[in-house]
């Protein structure tokens, strides 16, 4: 096999891992696995057509992404509810978030005021579900969601804090997912509300306080039974 030959065969395997997985990760984040459901590569290489090695080399870039674990000699899984995880990443958010929130509010311009009440009101008016999709948050409205929580944090100029909170934020996602799925009556529109008057009135305490709660409330939907239907 010629060197032109190995790169395009390297090039295909390399797009067609790409593609299984984004297929694994979006089937995860729209619930198409329950938690705790087993990532079997056979079958999911005959169910895609693809090799084994291909779907391998997919599901442990999920498993980077925290939507699935290896577990040792069994394959692969999605995470459990009660995978203490989610409450560890919960606990790391509310004792660092606050702190970023009042160094924020305290160095923020008028041009972070700005972005704060755009990114609220892109957010706010932002679908977050599609009637007949499903329960789970659209990708578009996730994204609305990190983009205001990131904003509100931007202005503590910490760029070491900010890539702590990227990585909290990528970690905790399938969480995030799950809680709004478990807890349909919380009305997260009124936190977000919140969230962005107190900041924007320079109210420190209030505007902590305020994020505490939020993220309280996300960990605790994983940690409560679901209501029944």
């Amino acid at each position: 096999m010629t060197r032109t030959a190995d790169a395009s065969t390297s090039s295909g395997k390399q797009m067609l891992s790409e593609q299984i997985y984004l297929h694994l990760r979006d089937a995860i984040m729209r619930g198409e696995y329950a938690p705790g459901a087993a990532l079997k590569p056979q079958d999911l290489a005959k169910e895609q057509g693809v090799s084994l090695a291909v779907v391998r080399e997919a599901l442990v870039r999920v498993v980077g992404d925290g939507l699935a674990d290896r577990l040792h000699n069994r394959g692969f899984a999605v995470p459990a509810f009660s995978d203490r995880r989610w409450q560890e990443i919960a606990e790391a958010r509310r004792t660092i978030e606050p702190a970023m929130l009042r160094m924020s509010i305290e160095r923020g311009d008028i041009e972070w005021e700005a972005r704060v009440r755009a990114a609220h009101h892109r957010l706010a008016r932002t679908p977050p579900f599609v009637p007949g999709e499903g329960e789970f948050y659209t990708d578009e409205w996730a994204e609305a969601h990190r983009v205001f929580h990131r904003t509100l944090l931007e202005a503590c100029g910490n760029p070491f804090l900010l890539e702590t909170f990227d990585r909290m934020w990528t970690a905790s996602e399938l969480a995030r997912r799950w809680s709004g799925q478990r807890n349909p009556d919380r009305d997260g529109a009124v936190e977000h509300r919140r969230l962005e008057a107190t900041a924007l009135a320079r109210d420190a305490a209030a505007a902590a306080d305020t994020l505490i709660h939020h993220l309280t409330l996300t960990a605790a939907g994983l940690s409560h039974p679901a209501p029944q239907a």
